[in-house]
């Protein structure tokens, strides 16, 4: 007679608190033999229940667990005498057969249900022109997609589990040959040394396994174009998938890496190296401007135009705060306009933070507690910051303005300075994965200047990054890619 072993009874009677816990009798109608499904309603899909197992195992001729294999339509069928086996696999939607009158082995029957989201554009890394979709939160659909632009033996997928709790199924991506197996491994052993009872997305995962968790500054890349994941596949590096999570890790990256779209290789290069010059054009400026601002109303005088001194008296004419206050005043209400244009819903959103920045910065102007000058250099500034491509790296930049603000209020343009040579050590000494983070700048590598603060032609990037340190650095050979064109006829 079959019995439970006490260990099975104690995960049977924890089940069987939950409603969508189901333990059902049904006889084969050839045999006359009785068997037990049992499986979890809300993870297992009942169609390929009612199609595709029951009517075989009641109509089908079978005298034993060993011969479902045989009978069933459905390739993932596992049969083990594991207890262990029993909870993962009925929470990851199996049917557990079991059979009256016989010793284990357990037959788990794969039925899982695929609650999966319709691809949609990119929302975070809209481009007007390329592809338009975007990952999903089923890992396995993202897979698909990865699969279906890289269509090589050579990527490899391997299959990890993190999180006491929530089990969360992750994939980790890179090309055999390619990527530097050092990469791999380290990216391995940092996600099987992490200990936590829950993983609700893949920003949990960039925060355990990042090189300096003190640090503002990203330190791996995250995506929701699955065009980028292939491309950075090629390219050497490591990719990191998240179940539940619509976003890719990359890494190893650079900090230059975060001022790239991926829509600038869709256009032509020199388009595409003049949109990133101004966009770090536009970061420095955002995180600078408000500082001189307040370093030269402070402490040098001496440094304004003749012409422009008499436009800033009659500007603080009757501002009854110094430089400092005036700038804190106008940073912190962009800060609060943008904070509740993200949370409210996205109409509404709009509409504040159009509306709330035009009626605040006229009526503060009017009432004297700000300037128009500076008004103009803070709006300036907020519009710079929004032409970062990357939302993690635009959170950073938001965040630089206020250190170099107190700096410069202390000790005028040598603090701005000082705070300056700070975070350029910081980024000296800081890594992702190991490698260096303001490369090509420093270590500079000429090599890997020909996709980084400018785009060159593709026919000259014949090479791999050098830092990724890859198995096979070369690309392609410039000499049979680019040969001189002959004229036509007609020339």
């Amino acid at each position: 007679m079959f019995r439970w072993t006490k260990r099975e009874t104690n995960v049977k009677n924890q089940f069987a608190k939950s409603e969508d816990y189901k333990k059902v009798q049904y006889k084969n109608k050839i045999t006359k033999k009785t068997f037990t499904l049992t499986f979890i309603t809300t993870v297992t899909d009942e169609q390929i229940l009612r199609d595709n197992i029951l009517p075989y195992l009641q109509e089908k001729e079978w005298t034993n667990i060993e011969d479902v294999k045989s009978i069933l339509p459905i390739e993932d069928i596992q049969l083990t005498d594991e207890v262990s086996e029993m909870e993962k696999k009925l929470l990851n939607g199996f049917v557990m057969l079991t059979m009256e009158k016989e010793k284990l082995p357990y037959c788990f029957i794969s039925a899982r249900k695929e609650n999966v989201r319709n691809i949609t554009v990119p929302e975070v890394e809209f481009s007007v022109i390329g592809p338009k979709e975007a990952f999903v939160e089923s890992l396995n659909q993202n897979l698909n997609m990865i699969r279906k632009r890289l269509q090589i033996k050579e990527l490899v997928v391997e299959q990890l589990e993190v999180g006491n709790l929530s089990k969360t199924n992750m994939a980790l991506l890179y090309v055999d040959g390619i990527t530097n197996e050092a990469d791999v491994e380290t990216m391995r052993q940092r996600i099987k040394s992490i200990e936590v009872d829950h993983i609700a997305d893949s920003s949990y995962i960039v925060q355990m396994i990042s090189d300096n968790q003190n640090s503002p500054f990203p330190q791996f890349l995250d995506t929701e174009r699955p065009d980028r994941v292939a491309a950075t596949l090629s390219e050497g590096k490591v990719i990191l998938l998240v179940d539940g999570s619509p976003h890719a890790i990359i890494a190893p990256v650079t900090i230059v890496e975060f001022f790239s779209s991926f829509e600038d290789y869709f256009l032509n290069w020199i388009l595409a190296s003049f949109f990133r010059i101004i966009r770090f054009f536009a970061v420095s400026f955002s995180v600078l401007v408000t500082p001189i601002y307040v370093a030269t109303l402070t402490y040098h005088y001496e440094l304004i135009p003749q012409d422009l001194i008499g436009i800033l008296v009659t500007s603080r004419r009757a501002i009854p705060f110094p430089p400092i206050l005036e700038a804190l005043f106008l940073e912190l209400t962009i800060e609060l306009l943008r904070e509740a244009g993200a949370r409210l819903p996205t109409k509404v959103g709009q509409t504040i933070g159009i509306v709330g920045g035009i009626v605040i910065g006229t009526a503060s102007v009017e009432a004297g507690l700000t300037s128009n000058v500076l008004l103009i250099f803070v709006a300036l500034a907020a519009l710079a910051s929004f032409t970062t491509p990357v939302y993690r790296i635009g959170n950073t930049i938001r965040l630089l303005r206020f250190p170099f603000l107190f700096v410069a209020d202390i000790w005028g343009l040598i603090g701005i300075v000082l705070c300056f040579a700070f975070f350029l050590t910081h980024l000296i000494r800081l890594t992702s994965l190991g490698r260096p983070y303001l490369e090509p700048i420093y270590p500079t590598r000429i090599q890997d200047f020909k996709d980084a603060l400018i785009r060159l032609p593709f026919f000259k990037q014949t090479k791999r990054p050098f830092q990724l340190r890859t198995e096979q650095p070369d690309r392609f050979d410039q000499n049979n890619t680019h040969k001189k064109a002959k004229k036509d006829i007609d020339e």
